[in-house]
């Protein structure tokens, strides 16, 4: 998979995701609480990443950006609260 991770945030809310052809493939949403906490809500991939650790990606970069940041995560989402239960070395980042 070649596809880049990108960030983008804009009033309170915010996604790491990436696009081909101009649309969106993957994306992983949230929303800043205050200036130290967001709440992962949301993660979608398309049917053609499926598989390929597309999902994975998105909250690896979600979880280096917020260990640069020192930005707590509480996550909402039902694939990424899968994840930090499955992996613990990526806990560091919860709330």
């Amino acid at each position: 998979m070649t596809h880049t991770v990108e960030h983008e945030e804009a009033n309170a809310k915010g996604a790491f995701f990436m696009q081909h052809a101009g649309q969106r493939v993957a994306e992983m949403t949230y929303s800043r609480t205050n200036a130290s906490m967001v709440i992962v809500d949301h993660t979608d991939v398309d049917e053609s990443l499926r598989g390929q650790g597309a999902g994975r990606r998105l909250l690896d970069a979600l979880v280096a950006w917020a260990r640069a940041t020192h930005t707590r995560v509480l996550p909402l989402c039902p694939y990424a609260k899968a994840q930090f239960d499955k992996d613990a070395s990526i806990r560091d980042v919860l709330v």
